[in-house]
């Protein structure tokens, strides 16, 4: 009874750690009132390099008083263009101008502004805009929502017009260019939004110019700027393509000497243009329209350099760094999946000529050193990503012809790496590179995780700050990796453990890893959370034996959920500005927003399943497991039965990664990061189980043929082993290319120090006894290989290898002539393997 409700008492652990995990959040503070007057100037194409005490003097003397930060402009357009970025400033929200416009350029946007007086002014077209925005884009802007939120506010130039205006188009106060004197325009509303110009073209003669102009604007606002007063200078947009980041500084009453951060971002020294909005209603103490903002109020924090050159060279590195992930990421992952997808061309002959076959017309075996390396081919290829995360701990995006030294650091790094798993002790054995690169792969993303995520951002397999989606914990392609190497980082270890400790090492380390993603200190990813705990759940429950049934996968759903629900009800319970995602959505189903939300989680699964390279990755993936390895000569299902724990991690890995894509927006990225790591380890443990699958297992000393399925009695051993006499397992010997006398496959055989003992069986009514038996009969019969401690310091004996695979003892002589080859792979008659069966526990199965 216990054993039953094991797994179902370790799920409920994670659950419970991972609410703990995400529930807690850091110490925010809710915004408090700080300015009577907040004056917003925007600059479209305005970056950090343009900004030096000799071009811009007035801003350079800002920043070194205020609080500055680099600006994500994102808007409902790609790339965003001036019209827009105004659009997205007033809104709070993802905004764009209505229009046919090419996504990736930015022509001229003539906008129609009317002054039917001599104080305000009239946008004709706003109604319209408002329109495209509501029906036709997924974000449910509302361009002048800011204004709407504040009794009167000030336009001064055409971009700041486009912000200001009201959804039914009006202008409160405009004036169409900047006064020689603006004091009495500045000081009539407590909203004040100023356009200052633009910065745009490559050259730097020509950007100085058009900066020190923006410079001279910025000084007779900051002359005639009302009494404890904001002011806030941000690059509003892109002028062109690619997109960069901006600028940002705050100056006022509790902005001094700081960096600028907001709670959409999660990262200091960042914040996004939708966040300007929500920034001043919250330094004015307005209500904020929670329906329609998507932004979150910026906020000082303490750590900025004492010199301000130092300070801006950060953001403005970050800006080069952002741009050269965006030309590299692509081809990156292009040639990822091209090389392995040749690779996975290249295993299958060798998978069908893995197996040593008997008889004069037998095809010869493949040459070791062939095998050899491509087995250290198919390392290299899973260790590709995370050695591309490594690499963005050399700043290769500061010389000349970045791509080219990115790849090289890469190159090298993926020798290194394979080199260390090629000699790690342990590697001659069937899971030996398989732990190694699992281990290795999630070493490398927790410690980027736990260090800050430093290596994500603007990295190339992690975020752009460009893209304004994620600015902290892990990405997409982090969170496929990190959950297949946690998976698959459990099944190795717990492979190396009793059958009834096998659920809780799987547990105990994807707990762990629940923590970890899902924490907001950390991954700060609660949807990767939910997934991860259903791929735990899944893996925890098949650890021992059994295949992935429907009431299993119903288990681990409801896991899922149960840790969603409580997530949730935490969630919803903090303050508006506080919640996460979750809570978020929460809250706009109740006010009947929740269909724009499910909208662009739909859209963007579409965007990213046709336009991403890892979408083949994933595919490709499926294909060859499903169509090869999982073949009877392919060797994944003798794997399965042989080692369940490594089954359960990697169907663990499937449910995780599938769930954690589809509810995350990502589509098939998350798997195809994962398939990056597991399918490459799949072939290669299924050419190493199939170079064994003749091998056999001698009879221990101490092992007499009487004995029976369960060996003598515990204790009995005459050899001292545990429970069962001195058994043989030859897959604990390093692998050689010994003969093969007499077409039998036989080894040399070494004893197995760490033999199971033969309690260790599951009993015959175990719920994955069906399902391993019918495993064990398709191609996984127990065989020397089958040293399930190979990996594992508990190498099972032949028969209680058997036990392994569900059966409670050794399957019956149909079972094992059931076998792909069956024993007369190896040269033994069926008969002859039927009466084995039925003599002795220690004859195992070939083939």
């Amino acid at each position: 009874m216990l054993r039953r409700l094991t797994p179902v008492l370790l799920t409920l652990l994670v659950v419970v750690l991972g609410v703990t995990a995400l529930a807690a959040r850091p110490e925010t503070g809710a915004p408090r009132r700080t300015a009577d007057f907040v004056v917003l100037a925007g600059v479209a194409g305005l970056r950090w390099d343009d900004v030096d005490p000799q071009t811009t003097p007035t801003l350079w003397r800002m920043a070194q008083q205020g609080s500055i930060g680099s600006l994500s402009t994102r808007s409902a357009h790609r790339p965003t263009c001036p019209v827009d970025g105004w659009l997205t400033l007033g809104a709070g929200n993802y905004a764009a101008w209505n229009g046919s416009r090419q996504q990736g350029a930015c022509p001229s946007v003539g906008v129609t502004i009317e002054q039917p007086d001599r104080i305000g002014a009239n946008l004709p077209d706003q109604e319209s805009v408002v329109l495209h925005n509501q029906e036709r884009l997924p974000w449910g802007a509302v361009p002048g929502s800011l204004s709407e939120s504040v009794r009167c506010s000030v336009a001064i130039g055409p971009g700041a017009a486009v912000a200001a205006a009201r959804p039914f188009g009006r202008v409160d106060r405009y004036a169409p260019k900047l006064p020689d004197d603006p004091a009495g325009l500045l000081g009539s509303c407590v909203l004040s939004i100023v356009d200052l110009g633009t910065v745009a073209g490559d050259d730097p003669a020509t950007r100085a110019a058009e900066a020190r102009r923006v410079d001279a604007a910025l000084a007779t606002v900051l002359a005639a700027r009302p009494p404890r007063s904001l002011v806030m200078v941000a690059g509003v947009s892109d002028t062109e393509t690619p997109s960069r980041l901006h600028v940002a500084v705050a100056d006022g009453p509790g902005w001094e000497g700081g960096m600028l951060t907001s709670a959409s971002t999660g990262r200091e020294g960042y914040l996004q243009l939708v966040d300007l909005a929500p920034t001043a209603l919250a330094a004015l103490g307005r209500p904020m329209p929670e329906r329609l903002f998507l932004g979150r109020p910026a906020i000082r924090v303490d750590g900025r350099p004492d010199d301000l050159a130092t300070a801006i060279a950060a953001p403005a590195d970050a800006d080069r760094e952002a741009g050269a992930q965006r030309r590299v990421a692509g081809w990156f992952f292009a040639v990822l999946a091209l090389v392995q997808v040749a690779l996975f061309v290249t295993v299958l002959p060798l998978l069908r000529r893995a197996r040593r076959l008997a008889g004069p017309h037998s095809p010869p075996p493949v040459s070791r050193r062939v095998v050899a390396t491509v087995e250290l081919l198919l390392i290299a290829a899973a260790l590709a990503v995370p050695a591309a995360l490594l690499a963005d701990a050399v700043p290769w995006w500061r010389v000349d012809h970045a791509g080219w030294w990115f790849a090289l650091v890469t190159v090298a790094l993926i020798v290194a790496a394979t080199a260390l798993v090629r000699f790690a002790p342990g590697h001659d054995r069937t899971l030996g590179p398989l732990g190694a690169v699992a281990g290795l792969a999630s070493l490398v993303v927790g410690a980027d995780v736990l260090s800050g995520a430093r290596l994500q951002l603007n990295g190339v397999v992690g975020y752009s700050a460009l893209e304004g989606g994620r600015f902290s914990g892990l990405g997409t392609v982090g969170l496929g990796v990190f959950l297949a190497g946690a998976l698959l980082s459990a099944g190795w270890l717990a492979q190396r453990f009793r059958r009834a400790w096998r659920p809780m090492v799987v547990v105990t380390v994807g707990g762990t890893a629940v923590v970890v993603v899902g924490s907001p200190y950390l991954g700060s990813d609660p949807i990767g959370a939910v997934a991860l705990t259903a791929g735990v759940a899944v893996a925890a429950a098949i650890s021992t034996g059994g295949w992935l049934t429907v009431s299993r996968l119903v288990w681990a759903a409801m896991a899922g959920l149960a840790l969603t629900i409580g997530y949730a009800v935490v969630d919803v319970r903090r303050p508006a500005e506080e919640r996460g995602s979750l809570g978020r959505f929460l809250a706009a189903l109740g006010d009947g927003t929740g269909g724009l939300t499910v909208h662009r989680s739909s859209t963007a699964n579409f965007e990213t399943l046709v336009n991403s390279p890892l979408t083949l990755l994933a595919v490709v993936g499926a294909l060859l497991v499903w169509f090869a390895l999982l073949q009877p000569w392919g060797g994944l299902m003798r794997l399965f039965g042989i080692y369940p724990a490594i089954r359960a991690a990697m169907a663990g890995t499937a449910v995780a990664a599938v769930i954690g894509g589809l509810l995350g927006g990502s589509a098939l990225d998350v798997a195809g990061a994962a398939a990056a790591l597991v399918v490459p380890m799949a072939a290669l443990a299924s050419l190493r189980v199939l170079d064994h699958s003749t091998d056999r297992t001698q009879p221990g000393a101490g092992r007499q043929r009487g004995d029976g399925p369960t060996g003598p009695p515990a204790g009995d051993a005459p050899d001292g082993g545990p429970g069962g006499g001195s058994t043989t397992v030859a897959d604990e010997h390093p692998r050689a290319d010994r003969p093969l006398p007499d077409g039998a496959g036989s080894r040399d055989a070494v004893p197995a120090d760490d033999a199971v003992p033969a309690d260790d069986a599951v009993p015959a009514d175990d719920e994955g006894a069906s399902g391993d038996r019918s495993a064990a009969a398709g191609d996984t019969a127990g065989t020397a290989d089958s040293g399930a401690g190979d990996d594992g310091g508990t190498a099972p004996t032949a028969d209680s290898d058997a036990g392994d695979d569900g059966d409670g003892g050794v399957r019956s002589a149909g079972e094992r002539a059931a076998g792909a080859g069956g024993a007369r792979g190896a040269g033994v008659p069926a008969a002859r393997a039927g009466e084995s069966a039925t003599t002795t526990s220690t004859e195992v199965t070939t083939g």
